[in-house]
């Protein structure tokens, strides 16, 4: 593919991605402020903490080092080898699951039965469910390699909502089951994600096989097989994956540190826990709707646009070019994303919990809580995006060296996450996440800057916004806040007029992006104009 082909596939999937992350964090509120109604506090804690961090580190530890490393661009991939390495995932998965299971069975306090009965079918059941959606693994990948930007939206988009609907049915009319209802809604949910993956391929195998470079011609093509004049597994690969898994359980342990820190040292009851996931879940609606999405397809454009390890003199120049452009302009984007919601998060954060949850969520310290997420948002989007090029752009030796970085700063993390919750309550959990995320720039940046060293691209001139723009966000800062305190408390009427403020100091804002961000504005006319004409063509 040539480089505008896989740049335009990337944002066609940023914005596949970008509703679908939208949907689900819809659903995931609704459900919340819906089962909020039913079922105990306690009993949020368990499910959407512990058993979650259980499914999300399992899943993590089995796929996330073999998807990496096998969208990673090479002349010479032969994707039968491939397909038999990502067939990995599934005894890897199984290991996992039964070693994270005991742990959570036998090596950490379990909840107390009387409030929650079926703890342990709960555990087996989400681990399981893991091993389920790996199967669907060759699939996803083959997806994403050939930009069918679609399917993988589409389909877990669909799991995810029948998991919803599956949930709320079950707690309303078998409210005494418990755990078991949301146990249910997993197991079927990632079925049918296997399901509708092997069923598109069954069923639409000869349309996709038309597709230019595409080196498939059966679903059975799709199962493990020995081959005859080479090795079953490219060594180079598996050898990358390694890399990548070594790292995988303190990446994870770094994504997921406050509820590792909530689950083995107890610094919060259930409750509290699952108060904490609530406003985690608000507070991470940016993050999850708009910048992971961006830092996912940038890395899968990054890495399929540039040769994994090679220095930039060796690279074809018009990648490297392409690749200056959209990196510089991805952070622009992320980072004035990010400033907006820091400005206008911290004088509507107490407005924003009034109306989702009342009183239960801004008598205590919820609002003081939203308003750190949104520093934290800020800090999650320049990490994101600069760690997308770095994982795109290191070696398998550098990929190694980072490893035992990535060690340093779990360490780091998990003391200040212990020592700050300790002092400072659930505040303690964002702060720490923002050192970590800082911590990690700083090293993403000292490579970028070593990676086009000498040459004439410097990407990284475009982190900061304008100074108009900047001028206007401290402006809209100090406004909002005085709003806040004049009218925020002051009955419909007040907020009402809070909300105009906002409004008017967020369309200044935008007005002066607009004319002072002129290269931005620029970059995204360019993808504009190739989307249609891409459209034109197909």
């Amino acid at each position: 593919m040539k480089g505008s082909d896989l740049l335009a596939g990337a944002a066609k999937a940023a914005t596949y991605n970008m509703l679908l992350q939208f949907s689900l964090r819809i659903m995931t509120f609704l459900l919340n402020a819906f089962v909020l109604r039913f079922i105990t506090r306690d009993m949020l804690g368990v499910v959407n903490v512990r058993l979650t961090l259980l499914y999300s580190t399992t899943l993590f530890l089995a796929k996330e080092a073999f998807d990496k490393a096998c969208l990673s661009k090479s002349e010479h991939k032969n994707w039968q080898q491939i397909i038999n390495l990502l067939w990995c995932t599934l005894p890897v998965a199984i290991v996992c699951c039964s070693l994270l299971s005991f742990v959570w069975l036998y090596m950490i306090d379990v909840p107390d039965t009387q409030l929650i009965p079926y703890y342990n079918i709960g555990v087996i059941c989400f681990a399981i469910s893991t091993v389920i959606e790996v199967i669907a693994e060759p699939l996803v990948i083959v997806g994403q390699a050939f930009m069918f930007v679609k399917l993988k939206v589409l389909f877990y988009g669909i799991s995810q909502g029948i998991k919803c609907l599956i949930t709320v049915i079950l707690i309303i009319y078998f409210p005494d089951l418990g755990i078991i209802n949301f146990c249910i809604a997993q197991i079927i949910s990632v079925l049918i994600y296997v399901v509708l993956y092997y069923g598109y391929f069954i069923n639409n195998m000869s349309k996709v096989k038309k597709t230019d470079d595409f080196p498939f011609k059966t679903v059975g093509d799709f199962l493990p097989k020995k081959l005859k004049d080479k090795p079953s597994i490219d060594s180079h690969y598996a050898s990358l994956t390694w890399s990548f898994f070594k790292q995988s359980f303190l990446k994870q342990l770094l994504t997921e540190g406050e509820k590792f820190v909530m689950t083995f040292f107890k610094v919060l009851s259930f409750a509290d826990q699952g108060i904490y996931d609530v406003i985690n879940n608000l507070g991470s609606m940016a993050a999850r709707f708009i910048f992971l999405p961006i830092e996912e397809n940038g890395y899968l454009f990054f890495s399929q646009s540039l040769t994994r390890g090679v220095p930039i003199h060796k690279q074809k120049k018009e990648s490297v070019e392409l690749c200056c452009d959209v990196l510089g302009s991805l952070l622009k984007i992320v980072t004035l994303i990010g400033f907006i919601i820091l400005v206008f998060g911290y004088s509507y954060s107490y407005l924003a919990l009034d109306l989702y949850g009342g009183q239960i969520l801004t008598s205590g310290s919820g609002p003081t809580l939203l308003k750190w997420y949104c520093l934290y948002v800020l800090v999650i989007a320049i990490n994101g995006t600069t760690e997308g090029f770095v994982f795109a752009a290191m070696s398998k030796d550098d990929v190694d060296k980072y490893n035992h970085k990535m060690f340093i700063f779990s360490i780091l993390f998990l003391t200040s996450s212990w020592f700050l919750t300790k002092v400072l309550g659930s505040v303690g959990f964002i702060l720490a996440n923002c050192l970590n995320m800082l911590a990690r720039i700083l090293h993403s940046v000292y490579f970028i800057l070593k990676y086009f060293k000498g040459s004439e691209y410097q990407p990284l001139k475009h982190l900061l916004p304008s100074t108009p723009v900047m001028v206007s966000l401290i402006l809209s800062l100090i406004v909002t806040i005085i709003s806040q305190s004049t009218f925020c408390h002051s009955g419909f009427g007040g907020k009402c007029l809070h909300v105009l403020i906002g409004g008017v100091c967020l369309l200044i804002t935008m007005a002066t992006i607009l004319l002072t961000e002129k290269q931005l504005l620029t970059f995204i006319q360019k993808q504009i104009q190739l989307r249609k004409s891409n459209k034109k063509e197909n």
